[in-house]
C-alpha cells in the first residue's frame, strides 16, 4: 500500500478522492503535515494550477502527494468560469454565489452546453504526471438537488435525467470527471509502481 496525500482543502475533494482511490492508497490530509492554509493557485490553466499545488507539497514535503484543479467550462460564456471556477463570484470562495452569477450570466443563453475538467497531478520520487478528465453537459435553467458540491446543482451529464446534485456520490463516482481521471491515475499507477515494494 501506498502512502498519498492529497493537496487540497476541500473536504468534498477528499471524499470524492478517497471513494475513488480503493484499496492500493493510504489516503492522508495535508493536515497532517501542517499544512492548513490554501495552497496558492496561480496559473492560467488548471493543468498550471494542479502542477502547482503538487509542487507545493513535494517541494517542502517530498512525499507522494496527488492533486487536482477542476472547473467548468460553459460554450456561451467562451469557457468561463473555467480556471476561476471556485472564485468565480470573488473571494472567499461560496459555491452559492458562483452558481448565481453563472446563471445570470448565461440569462439568455440558448446554448446551455458545458463541460467539466479535472486535472490531476501526481508526485512520486521528484518525477510529476498529469490526467485529465472530462464530462460532457448543460448547465439546467435552476439548482436542482442537494448532494455533492459546486456547480453541481446546475450540471446535467450527457444522457442523464439528473444533475451531479441528484446523485448519489457513487453514482456521480461512476460517470464524473474527477472519476474519469482518476481512472486514467489508477491504470497508470497499476503499471508504473510496485506496490509491494513502497
Amino acid at each position: 500500500m501506498i502512502e498519498l496525500y492529497l493537496a487540497t482543502q476541500n473536504k468534498h475533494k477528499m471524499e470524492e478522492l478517497s471513494a475513488l482511490l480503493g484499496e492500493k492508497f493510504l489516503i492522508k490530509s495535508i493536515a497532517a503535515l501542517g499544512v492548513h492554509e490554501e495552497i496558492p493557485e496561480t496559473g492560467q490553466t488548471l493543468a498550471e494550477n494542479s502542477l502547482q499545488k503538487a509542487q507545493f507539497i513535494a517541494d517542502r514535503y517530498g512525499v507522494n502527494c496527488l492533486s487536482d484543479d477542476s472547473g467548468l467550462e460553459v460554450n456561451c460564456l467562451g469557457g468561463l468560469p473555467g480556471v476561476i471556477s471556485a472564485r468565480y463570484a470573488g473571494v472567499p470562495k461560496n459555491d452559492s454565489e458562483n452558481s448565481k452569477k453563472l446563471l445570470l450570466d448565461m440569462h439568455g443563453c440558448i446554448d446551455r452546453s458545458a463541460r467539466f475538467v479535472t486535472v490531476l497531478t501526481f508526485h512520486h520520487k521528484g518525477k510529476f504526471s498529469q490526467f485529465e478528465g472530462e464530462i460532457k453537459g448543460q448547465i439546467v435553467l435552476s439548482p436542482r438537488g442537494v448532494q455533492g458540491f459546486g456547480y453541481d446543482p446546475l450540471f446535467q451529464p450527457e444522457n442523464e435525467s439528473r444533475t451531479f446534485a441528484e446523485m448519489s456520490l457513487s453514482e456521480k463516482n461512476t460517470i464524473a470527471h474527477r472519476a474519469r481521471a482518476l481512472h486514467k491515475f489508477k491504470v497508470f499507477a497499476d503499471e508504473s509502481l510496485k506496490f509491494a515494494d513502497q
